[in-house]
């Protein structure tokens, strides 16, 4: 409908507004001194992401037969909640990647409400903004007082702040953020506020559709939505439908009982949330003498991406011994990065990275 392409989700599921590109892979280490020198913003670059070891899947295996009911609750909750709060056509705009999953399961439960909706995959890059023709491709097709954006969860609100900046002053799009979880209580809706193991956080491209994180570089020429790599190589490995599927065999038959009811916009623990998750990112940048918050990555799924793609300096977890965060004490141990038990003093966060300065 949308008229982009749906990586290795199927089809219909969701159109990518994205331009594929073939640019070179930049090493993580020169990655992070361009990044922290301010030589390049991350976004010109990509790293070559890795297929997960044999132990790493068994992690993410054990997380999605745990959490799979969880989610499945919450996505026909959030479902029942959009279809309630949004009149006329819907269109999801699933922020890439993060968003793509919980976009796709949320675009099969409404169709299954009867509802109009379309669900596209666009870009927005810290710093830089959002995608802009992809927003005007979505506007020429479909109603924009309809459209809510969709990302997986939130960290510290990086993106949320990104998407009300951009999006600030305008008469067509509203930032309405739809998460599965918003720890620092910046989502318009979100299913909770607990940072728990959605089991899309800890894995990339291979539940993504084989796409990368969005690009914006020379390559990308003007009109041209933001880039990124498909990354056919990792197409062995690849459990995108699968995810889809186990899930949705259960948020289907939700929607249609009282164990999944309507979730609303109204938090009322929303603020408490948001100073919390600031007292905590404040108090670390100062014990470690941070002055660029970009370095602190909390949550359990922004944790265990840093670590996965960035030069982690230290890792800081609620418990060791949390299954929910068994996945980043893999990766840590695995890779030599100090851990850290913090209990209650990195709440309402369960896990936090603290990126290494390199530059």
């Amino acid at each position: 409908m949308l008229g982009g392409f749906p990586g290795s989700f199927a089809a219909g599921d969701v159109d990518f507004l994205l331009t594929p590109l073939a640019i070179d892979e930049t090493p993580v280490e020169e990655k992070e001194r361009a990044i922290q020198s301010g030589a390049r913003h991350y976004s010109e670059m990509i790293g070559r992401e890795s297929p997960p070891s044999p132990e790493y899947r068994a992690l993410y295996d054990d997380a999605l037969a745990r959490h799979a009911p969880r989610a499945a609750r919450e996505v026909a909750g959030l479902a029942k909640g959009l279809a309630a709060a949004v009149d006329g056509p819907i269109t999801l705009m699933s922020l890439v990647r993060a968003g793509a999953p919980l976009g796709v399961l949320l675009k099969r439960s409404l169709e299954c409400l009867g509802r109009d909706v379309a669900h596209a995959g666009i870009s927005i890059i810290r710093d830089r903004g959002i995608d802009e023709a992809a927003l005007a491709h979505v506007a020429a097709r479909r109603p924009s007082a309809g459209a809510v954006f969709v990302d997986g969860w939130t960290g510290k609100g990086a993106i949320a702040g990104e998407l009300e900046r951009a999006l600030a002053g305008r008469t067509d799009y509203a930032p309405r953020l739809v998460t599965l979880a918003d720890p620092c209580g910046r989502a318009w809706l979100s299913a909770s506020g607990e940072d728990w193991l959605i089991p899309s956080g800890i894995l990339g491209a291979t539940v993504s559709g084989l796409v990368s994180r969005t690009i914006l570089n020379e390559a990308i020429g003007p009109g041209d939505f933001h880039g990124c790599m498909v990354w056919d190589h990792l197409a062995p490995h690849d459990v995108t439908r699968d995810h889809v599927e186990a899930i949705w065999r259960l948020a289907r038959p939700a929607l249609g009982d009282s164990t999944a009811p309507p979730i609303a916009p109204e938090d009322p623990d929303r603020a408490r949330r948001r100073a919390a998750s600031l007292a905590v990112v404040e108090g670390l940048a100062a014990r470690f003498g941070v002055d660029n918050r970009n370095r602190i990555k909390p949550g359990i799924a922004e944790a265990t991406r840093a670590v996965l793609r960035r030069v982690p300096e230290r890792v800081f977890v609620a418990s060791r011994t949390d299954p929910d965060c068994a996945a980043l004490v893999h990766l840590a141990r695995e890779r030599a990065v100090p851990l850290e038990e913090a209990g209650a003093a990195i709440a309402p966060y369960r896990a936090l990275t603290l990126i290494r300065r390199v530059s």
